[in-house]
């Protein structure tokens, strides 16, 4: 490997783990009360009803997609019964379904974001940095989909060196010359997916890591419309009203 190669495939994995879990300690630590999505539904629902469910369960599926793809070897799936052809199918095709749908779903976020005014004025530059790199995430992930599948190039197989160089970092063998030779597209999103790592803890993206186990239990919320007459359910009345009897 050359040096480039050894920077980015062995040592740029550590550095992107470090910075992940020390940015999220600092973060809890220091700025606990940051630790939110900071959210603009008060000022536009329409278009959040459609995009926040688009983005959310396509970036679940997404990440569940990754974590049988990376850290399952295909031995394994093999071993259960599954062949790699069929394997290979329903990840190109449920992959391919999850990353169209989160990077819709993402877009009309964004396209709110810039055509709402309230919600625009709320946007920060840590905002739109955020977007920038997760949207470059999504983008070559679906481009990664389109190689393994075929429609782009002569096709690949991921489980046979990205998978294992992804386990090697976490086994602390890393094998950074299996990254090196995959394909171009594999490596472009892997220094994206590593990029948005290296900023998650400092936007709202952190809210990713909370369990929201106090929902299970807290009490009710009771809303309440306000009428035309006022707040409350009397209408109003014009002077005193009488006390007593």
């Amino acid at each position: 490997m050359s040096a480039l190669d050894i920077l980015l495939w062995v040592a740029l994995p550590y550095v992107t783990i470090a910075i992940l879990a020390v940015g999220l300690w600092w973060r809890y630590r220091y700025d606990r009360f940051g630790w939110t999505t900071r959210s603009s539904q008060l000022y536009e629902r329409r278009l959040l009803r459609i995009a926040s469910p688009l983005f959310h369960l396509g970036i679940l599926a997404v990440v569940g997609g990754h974590v049988v793809g990376l850290l399952i070897p295909s031995a394994w799936t093999e071993a259960l019964g599954v062949p790699e052809s069929v394997y290979h199918a329903f990840a190109v095709g449920l992959g391919a379904v999850a990353g169209f749908c989160t990077l819709v779903g993402v877009a009309l976020l964004i396209y709110r974001r810039r055509t709402t005014g309230p919600v625009f004025m709320a946007t920060t530059v840590n905002d739109k940095t955020m977007y920038v790199f997760l949207v470059a995430a999504i983008a070559t992930g679906l481009l990664t989909t389109m190689v393994g599948a075929g429609l782009v190039g002569d096709g690949h197989d991921y489980r046979e060196d990205v998978s294992p160089w992804f386990r090697s970092i976490f086994l602390l063998q890393p094998q950074g010359e299996l990254m090196a030779e995959a394909p171009m597209s594999f490596r472009l999103h892997a220094l994206a997916g590593m990029a948005l790592f290296v900023i998650w803890p400092f936007t709202r993206l952190v809210h990713a890591f909370s369990a929201p186990i106090g929902y299970l239990f807290r009490p009710y919320i009771v809303y309440r419309s306000r009428d035309e007459a006022g707040v409350g359910s009397r209408a109003a009345r014009r002077g005193w009203d009488r006390i007593g009897s």
